[in-house]
């Protein structure tokens, strides 16, 4: 039977690859170390959790509730963004909260795009970030991901050779997959080239507050001017570690939130209300929680750069993010992201993502998630050291003996 018309736009999920072979593994009772996933092992704090349990005891607030989020919520998030950025929000015009940073993204491609509507999108980048898109009936064109010098003469060359003009520009910083922080003088830039090309700049600052290394990153909207051709997309799942509580937001230009809320309104009645009521008390905390859950993510990155690098697999430090870009081991650079990470799982019960799931640009690289324990990590390291040491000098002959299992 012929496949639906978006559904032949989306390639094969590449990590759907990776996750039978975890699965497979688990069935025969093998421990496999799973750095593959961003998904979040900390537990909620437990003050947001009190907060929920207490609000959810109210019959009234298991009633639908508001797609565009709760008004305490949105002035929340309008008072975190003048707290952190010094960027003023109005939150009834300014501020929607959306079902995580994912659906956002999404149902904003649904809201914008044309069919044929070209979107500049960096590579490698989230895959929401071009699928979004190419499920509205968008066209691709990608450019660099790394925010240097180099960055604004690829935006020029993408202009120049999209017909029809791009609509749009996607920015991700710090960024998921390279972990790539982009400085506030990057963003100035980006915002100077949208307004006289006119583009629409979409954000994704959900790893704002997971950061290790010099100043806390920026937004765009602190740019003066910025709010008028951008929005930006955070989210409560790693700052808070409420990755399915579902909370999220977008905020920034009016006329793009009213068109993010008008669809909306169609296809959801927003977050149950005590999540959404429990999401207000995090966002009005004194971020106590946030500093713990970053000093947590900050242990695990220098253990695992330490212990994967006297493995025999550098992995560079990430400035920010709850993730390391690691490039693959040169002896199996030719093998590419999909097999080495397959190898991976079968010789050293270690699960990472491939680059190439991130799109073609990636395919150099594994991201690698902090999302085991100090301990977890170093036997992941002791697995890879021992995996290196047997088959970095033949890695075509385990590709074809995996082949033949």
């Amino acid at each position: 039977m012929e496949e639906f018309h978006k559904v032949r736009r989306l390639p094969p999920y590449v990590f759907e690859q990776v996750n039978r072979l975890k699965a497979s593994a688990r069935s025969k009772g093998t421990d496999i170390i799973d750095l593959g996933m961003g998904n979040p092992d900390l537990p909620t704090p437990k003050a947001i959790v009190d907060k929920l349990v207490d609000v959810v005891r109210d019959p009234h607030t298991h009633r639908y509730s508001s797609s565009r989020g709760i008004p305490g919520l949105r002035r929340a998030q309008a008072n975190y963004y003048a707290r952190r950025f010094g960027v003023k929000l109005n939150p009834e015009t300014q501020v929607v909260a959306t079902l995580g940073s994912k659906e956002g993204f999404a149902n904003m491609a649904q809201a914008i795009t044309a069919p044929g509507d070209v979107v500049i999108c960096p590579n490698p980048t989230y895959p929401i970030h071009a699928f979004g898109f190419i499920m509205s009936g968008g066209v691709i064109r990608s450019i660099q991901s790394e925010p240097d010098s180099s960055f604004i003469p690829a935006l020029e060359r993408a202009v120049r050779h999209s017909i029809p003009k791009p609509l749009a520009l996607i920015l991700n910083y710090p960024s998921n997959p390279t972990a790539h922080v982009a400085s506030l003088d990057f963003y100035k830039d980006v915002v100077e080239f949208a307004k006289k090309h006119d583009l629409i700049i979409l954000s994704d600052l959900a790893y704002a507050e997971i950061y290790f290394d010099g100043s806390p990153p920026p937004s765009v909207l602190q740019v003066p001017g910025a709010m008028d051709v951008c929005v930006e997309f955070t989210s409560m799942s790693k700052t808070f570690s409420m990755p399915g509580w579902r909370m999220g937001f977008a905020v920034g230009n009016e006329r793009l939130i009213s068109a993010l809320t008008r669809v909306k309104s169609y296809l959801d009645y927003g977050a149950f209300t005590p999540i959404q009521v429990a999401a207000t008390a995090a966002l009005n905390s004194d971020g106590a929680e946030i500093e713990e859950v970053r000093g947590i993510y900050r242990k695990r990155r220098d253990v695992m750069v330490d212990a994967f690098g006297r493995a025999g697999f550098h992995v560079p430090p990430p400035a920010a993010t709850m993730f390391a870009w690691a490039p693959i081991p040169e002896a199996f650079k030719t093998l590419g992201s999909l097999e080495f990470s397959k190898l991976l799982i079968e010789h050293a019960d270690v699960a990472v993502a491939p680059g190439v799931g991130f799109g073609e640009h990636g395919d150099d690289y594994v991201r690698i998630a902090l999302v085991e324990n100090e301990h977890r990590i170093r036997q992941a390291a002791r697995n890879i050291k021992r995996f290196l040491a047997t088959h970095a000098a033949k890695p075509d002959n385990v590709v074809t003996l995996s082949a033949r299992r």
